[in-house]
């Protein structure tokens, strides 16, 4: 018997709460994708961290056993696949369970296979290509996506780097990237000779090295799914980058906004057309689901470039997720889910397309992900519970209650703080201490912190307390980031 065809958005919706077969986000945390689990019957997190402390019904963390030091995100979900708790508990649920990630690899493959599951996402080998920053670039040009001024090349030395920009012409002023790795430690700026060798052993050795003339642009992000009916598209979100109270990495990612008026209807429109290309590229290349381009926009032209390609869910992913067009018709997820359950349906995604592309179809949130940035390393013995807090009337910071909905967020006085580094958890530069989420913008006009957001980022983390690490006792912090 033929399976029925799905063809509208409420009998998609309907087949997602009536769905029997178990699905499991696995991930240090389920931040990512952050309340999927209300729009989809049997889905549930499995997660390392515990943000919840025991209090979220659908995130399930298992007591620690004795490990390698993890070293990756893919490291922490084959930990998890393997635990004892974890492999009885998807025993016990039954069904033909549906793995997605953040990150994984072919161990994690070879690992759902002896589950008798499968994962909901493209293959490892395939992903890591299209991840590839070098890659990305080809694949761009391929669809008519145009990245910055920018030349492909092994690099041997400062000299040689200076005779490959001088051919190429691109100046002396650049940014250089290496394939892989978060922009927050894998992108270098590069102005002299003095610059150059600070990231020498990053740079030489490396391969194909992206090297790219510097412009002064603004950061853009916007996320899509590649289904069998064609590339969906989300609304373009503004970028928080490189924040000194936020991150300590120059260039490093620390949050996003999503507001109507993110930027000039024009460069809104041109970015969703250029991701619709990008996806339908993607497609030819084998891929299907979820992906995130980041776009760059020249501030002195208005130009828009690809900046680079996360084929997955993002640390973005929860605002896209959470939209208010989501709520109308359907969170983006849910398609990546519906391309892969391979259940038939019929969508008319340029209708689609033009309705999320409505201004009326975006509310204005903001998030906010908060580093530890001083330089030093010690052990929290508080930690700020997850849930809303109250900004008062004198600029101090308060919890309120415990929530795991970030919806619960009422005004612009309220947020919602998903904590990450826990009591017993080491604090050193970098470490991830949470994500704080509000409504209204982060930034002004202008691209700075407003003065709310800095009331908000000083709150939360005097909220954390910490203790200096014996005198014998040494930390190597981890080089990945967690979601």
């Amino acid at each position: 018997m033929p399976k029925k065809t799905l063809k509208n958005i409420s009998e998609i919706r309907r087949y997602f709460h009536t769905n029997s077969d178990p699905i499991y986000f696995v991930s240090a945390t389920n931040f990512n994708l952050l309340g999927i689990d209300e729009w989809v019957k049997n889905f549930k997190y499995i997660c390392y961290m515990d943000c919840f402390d025991g209090r979220h019904p659908n995130v399930f963390v298992p007591s620690e056993v004795p490990h390698e030091e993890f070293q990756s995100i893919e490291d922490i979900n084959n930990y998890l696949l393997q635990h004892k708790e974890v492999i009885d508990l998807i025993k016990r649920r039954g069904g033909k369970p549906k793995f997605v990630f953040l990150m994984f690899d072919e161990k994690t493959e070879m690992l759902v296979k002896e589950l008798g599951g499968e994962i909901w996402f493209p293959k490892a080998k395939l992903r890591e290509r299209c991840d590839n920053k070098i890659e990305t670039v080809r694949i761009g040009n391929k669809a008519g996506v145009p990245s910055v001024p920018n030349t492909l090349s092994v690099i041997k030395d400062y000299a040689d780097l200076k005779r490959i920009c001088d051919k190429a012409g691109l100046g002396h002023d650049l940014v250089l990237q290496s394939a892989f790795g978060d922009s927050g430690h894998t992108t270098f700026f590069i102005k002299s000779e003095a610059d150059f060798r600070k990231h020498q052993h990053e740079i030489v050795g490396q391969g194909e090295i992206k090297i790219m003339k510097r412009i002064n642009c603004r950061g853009s992000a916007i996320e899509a799914c590649v289904t069998q009916q064609g590339t969906i598209v989300g609304p373009l979100m503004t970028e928080l980058v490189g924040f000194k109270e936020l991150t300590p990495y120059r260039g490093g990612w620390c949050g996003n906004e999503i507001f109507s008026t993110s930027f000039a209807p024009a460069v809104r429109q041109k970015a969703r057309d250029l991701t619709f290309k990008f996806g339908e590229q993607l497609r030819k290349e084998g891929y299907r689901g979820y992906f995130e381009l980041d776009f760059l926009i020249d501030k002195k032209t208005g130009d828009l470039w690809l900046g680079e390609l996360n084929p997955r869910i993002t640390g973005a992913s929860s605002m896209t997720n959470h939209a208010a067009f989501a709520h109308a018709d359907a969170p983006l997820f849910l398609f990546h889910l519906l391309a892969f359950s391979k259940k038939p349906f019929e969508l008319d995604v340029a209708e689609l397309n033009a309705r999320w592309a409505d201004p009326d179809m975006i509310d204005s949130w903001s998030q906010m992900v908060i580093k530890h940035t001083d330089d030093n390393v010690d052990i929290i013995t508080e930690a700020p519970q997850s849930g809303i807090y109250k900004m008062l009337d004198d600029g101090r910071v308060v919890f309120d209650r415990f929530d795991y909905h970030r919806r619960a967020v009422e005004a612009e006085n309220e947020a919602f703080f998903l904590r990450i580094s826990a009591p017993g958890d080491y604090r050193y530069e970098g470490a991830d201490l949470g994500i704080l989420v509000t409504r209204g913008r982060s930034m002004t006009a202008g691209f700075k912190l407003t003065e709310r957001s800095q009331k908000w980022i000083h709150g939360i983390k005097n909220a954390f307390s910490a203790q200096p690490l014996p005198a014998a006792q040494a930390m190597e912090p981890p080089a990945f980031k967690i979601m």
